[in-house]
């Protein structure tokens, strides 16, 4: 039969236990046993006046932003709705059910304020990373690197020609735009300027690269060590790929400066096989680049291409298949050596051994010689073309599939497919607490036990 609730007299007073209604194979539960902010309130303490009305807990808004990305909650606003509804948020932020939960706004006022100033995120982002190297998760041996582009907060329908870009210092600016006018004002540009410009956040930058229509977009930059898919440093650019391989240097050497950790080899794309990169990772590094080789010497004519030719490092030459000799410039005027705008050496055959060549049609038909521009880091590119051919290599391309995984989870379950942050520094801002949030995650994962099952514990 049908049942109906009856509708007692209210108890004057409830026994409520907070902890008891959070299950014991939460999420959040594994989060919280690996999280420590104790030093959080050092680390800002210079930041905050000994006086006046005590502020918000800066713990108490980690907390809720941990939560936000850990569950794709990308609304402050609604952060702040779901913290107050839901039992399980409350528990982790460590709030009563009478606790008031701060208003949204307070977000951005710490954002754009007291956590940017003193790189309060990063400042997580290296503790919950200490924690994983406490736990074991992290071997040093082996690191990926990779790009993802993520959508900028600016229409693409609002984009002006750079040359077109003008911005009245004097009138009041939002801060995307006095941060990136006070980058130009900093220091040179390092690469080729855009030509499109967006007015509401001229840091990001006009790319195609995932394919289809343009759009303004960062790229988020990953380090991972490949034993357990931690993300050892993380850095917001601009998405274009010259500026996405400056920031392998500085994610490797923070991480070697900081946490004394230098891989044996570095695993990536063929984005990252640059002759200048190849040079740094071998000779100055001394890690193994496990990475496809950026070459574009390949000839598809019929003609020789430059693998057709033999290098002999002793004489500083080349021998073609007839075994002619093919030498730089310098070589035989005895000058410094000329290294073009494009880091290479040229190699030239004689004009009178390719005259009698019978070879000539299959090698220069349209020149009186044959020239071979060698990258001035073609020693580092040879090593990796070795490499190529082990079977470590073979096994890295797998291992390489880690850090393309944790873009697929940033964008599909953290829902970071478009940034709410506007500039550089607030890009920088949501990768870094996407990567903690994807680091905790892990752990709780990967370390927490999981709940009893037909008597039985079964842990990962």
């Amino acid at each position: 039969m049908m049942g109906r609730q009856e509708a007692l007299q209210a108890p004057l007073f409830y026994a409520f236990n907070l902890e008891a209604h959070v299950p014991v194979n939460h999420l959040l539960r594994g989060i919280d046993r690996f999280l420590d902010l104790s030093e959080l309130h050092t680390h800002l303490a210079p930041h905050y006046s000994h006086t006046g009305r005590p502020s918000i807990d800066p713990a108490l808004l980690i907390r809720m932003l941990i939560v936000g990305y850990c569950f794709g909650i990308r609304s402050e606003r609604r952060l702040c709705e779901e913290v107050h509804l839901n039992l399980a948020y409350r528990w982790f932020c460590r709030l009563g059910l009478e606790d008031s939960v701060p208003d949204h706004s307070t977000f951005s006022k710490n954002r754009h304020g007291r956590f940017r100033d003193n790189e309060t995120l990063r400042f997580v982002f290296e503790t919950v990373l200490d924690r994983c190297l406490a736990e074991g998760l992290v071997g040093g041996e082996g690191f990926a690197i990779d790009a993802s582009v993520i959508k900028a907060d600016a229409s693409r329908q609002h984009g002006i020609p750079r040359t077109q870009a003008q911005w009245d210092r004097d009138q009041p600016l939002t801060r995307s735009v006095r941060e990136y006018l006070a980058a130009l004002d900093a220091a040179e540009p390092t690469t080729k300027p855009p030509k499109n410009v967006s007015l509401t956040d001229p840091a990001a930058r006009w790319t195609a690269a995932p394919g289809g229509p343009a759009f303004y977009a960062y790229s988020t930059n990953y380090l991972i060590d490949t034993q357990a898919g931690i993300v050892m440093d993380v850095e917001a650019t601009p998405a274009h790929r010259t500026e996405e391989v400056e920031a392998t240097r500085i994610m490797i050497e923070r991480v070697e400066q900081r946490l004394d950790i230098k891989p044996t080899h570095l695993i990536g794309d063929t984005a990252y096989g640059t002759a200048p990169l190849l040079g740094w990772l071998v000779d100055e590094k001394t890690i193994e680049p496990h990475v496809p080789v950026w070459d574009k010497s390949e000839r598809t004519d019929g003609t020789f291409s430059r693998r057709d030719f033999e290098w002999h490092e002793s004489e500083d030459e080349y021998r073609c298949p007839a075994g002619n000799p093919l030498r730089s410039r310098q070589r035989r005027s005895q000058k410094p050596t000329h290294i073009t705008k494009d880091d290479t050496i040229i190699y030239r055959a004689r004009t009178r051994d390719c005259a009698v060549c019978p070879m000539k049609p299959t090698c220069c038909p349209n020149t009186p010689m044959r020239k071979i521009a060698r990258q001035r880091h073609e020693a580092a590119r040879d090593v990796a073309r070795q490499l190529a051919k082990t079977q470590r290599y073979a096994e890295s391309r797998k291992q390489r599939k880690k850090v393309e995984m944790l873009f697929a989870h940033l964008k599909r379950i953290l829902k970071l497919d478009r940034l709410r942050l506007r500039g550089l520094s607030g890009a920088r801002d949501e990768f870094l607490m996407a990567a903690t949030a994807q680091n905790l995650r892990r752990m709780a994962q990967w370390l927490t036990p999981k709940a009893p099952i037909a008597g039985k514990l079964i842990t990962t």
